[in-house]
């Protein structure tokens, strides 16, 4: 009797719960304490399944209210071949692609039938993807995007190996858009300076209008830090002042997470359709940028609460913007109407009564193309430039590791140059030595 027992509780343990709660009613038909009907009712299965499942405990015992497909494969499980077949050009093409990427991919190029969990079921199975683990509850407060499309655009560079080795690291200018998460602007650079983000702004300009409010760190491009200089503008933020459009800082990259958490994406998704597209250069990344701006929004991008769109036409027109996107400064004109700016010299031609300008601030506008204008309360003045000197280049924080490269690759080009003996500087040194000697 015992051993029977322990048959009976060993049997027991491969039951299910609803196949235990089957049990039990089985067990009291079989006793009389219940009917078949009321135990149909109690199940939600007909009176006739109710026979066969007694039919089958009084033959079998317990282990007869057992599933029949237990340990057995499902009838609509997906053939072993076919999962090999895909598994195989995960590994052949989409190697270090996430299940939802190589999904898209598999469906575009291979007819892929099945859906994206399916295939993350598979690959990580095949070790190809490691699932991630919950993420931690945010600590910061989130907040709701904006109601209308161009009231808020994130703006942000991302530097990074973005070509794997085919062309030199670079980084990517973003303009995405808050309240829909549209990217509105994509450039490759060399590096983030004034002169790009102005590039792109223009561009941006002429493709939307003017937006709202453009929200950004507070790197040097964008904010005067200096706790002394507190309410000065840059030259980035004085273009947003003339054009009317507010410029917001962040002070922490969580609270402008959306151009942030763009950045992840790009550096997965751009990275490996640059590579199936064989680009390799900035050049051509950038005559390419456009057809997956759309193809990304038309997948991620969302509707806002809002339909009307906030962008404003831009009322200067394009010669007024060439003065306002470029690098200004303030001089003041000497006694003989001239002015130095970036290590050159300029003069002004007197048109009538010259000497009403003297001690007069004037605005020196230089264009990223070395067009210098100056203005005088909106009037363009005429001008003779004496050149002293090369202007000293202009380097922000963000560009000084690629110019330091590059500056490298042009010292290991140039050849090594000796001084003639004849040279001021031999002569020099020759002549000092035979003074010291007599």
């Amino acid at each position: 009797m015992l051993e029977s027992g322990q048959i009976m509780r060993r049997e027991l343990l491969e039951l299910s719960h609803k196949e235990l709660d089957r049990l039990k009613v089985v067990s009291d038909i079989t006793q009389g304490r219940l009917t078949q009907v009321e135990a149909a009712g109690q199940l939600g299965l007909s009176t006739r399944q109710v026979k066969r499942l007694v039919r089958r405990f009084r033959q079998e015992g317990a282990p007869g209210l057992a599933s029949r497909h237990r340990g057995r494969p499902g009838n609509n499980r997906i053939a072993l071949e076919v999962r090999q077949h895909y598994l195989a050009l995960v590994q052949k093409h989409y190697p270090d692609f996430g299940p939802t990427f190589a999904h898209e991919k598999l469906v575009e190029q291979h007819d892929f039938p099945h859906s994206v969990e399916t295939l993350r079921k598979w690959m990580i199975g095949a070790a190809l993807w490691q699932a991630r683990t919950k993420r931690s509850k945010r600590t910061f407060v989130m907040r709701e995007r904006r109601a209308c499309r161009g009231e808020l655009v994130q703006i942000d560079g991302s530097p990074h190996d973005w070509f794997e080795g085919r062309a030199h690291r670079c980084s990517l200018i973003v303009f995405i858009d808050d309240a829909t998460g549209e990217l509105l602007a994509l450039r490759f650079a060399h590096a983030e300076t004034t002169e790009v983000y102005m590039e792109v702004l223009r561009d941006y300009l002429a493709t939307h209008g003017r937006p709202v409010s453009l929200y950004s760190d507070c790197h040097s491009i964008f904010r005067v830090n200096h706790p002394d200089r507190e309410g000065d503008l840059t030259q980035f933020s004085r273009a947003l002042k003339t054009l009317d459009i507010e410029a917001i800082h962040a002070s922490t990259p969580q609270a402008k997470g959306r151009v942030e958490r763009a950045h992840k994406t790009l550096q997965d998704r751009l990275v490996k359709e640059m590579r199936l597209a064989g680009i390799s250069s900035m050049e051509a990344a950038n005559e390419w940028l456009p057809g997956f701006m759309a193809d990304f929004n038309r997948r991620f991008a969302v509707t806002p609460r809002n339909a009307d769109d906030a962008h404003r036409p831009v009322l200067h027109k394009d010669d007024e913007l060439d003065l306002i996107l470029c690098r200004h400064d303030q001089r003041t004109l000497s006694k003989n109407l001239t002015l130095q700016c970036r290590n050159r010299l300029y003069q002004i031609i007197n048109q009538g009564q010259g000497y009403m300008l003297r001690h007069k601030k004037v605005t020196v506008c230089e264009g990223f193309d070395g067009t210098v204008t100056l203005l005088y309360k909106g009037r363009r003045l005429d001008y003779t430039c004496w050149a002293r000197g090369e202007p000293p280049p202009c380097v922000d924080d963000k560009e000084i590791n690629s110019t330091v490269d590059q500056s490298k690759i042009k010292q290991k080009r140039r050849k090594l140059w000796k001084p003639a003996p004849d040279h001021p500087w031999r002569r020099t040194a020759i002549s000092t030595s035979n003074q010291t000697r007599t």
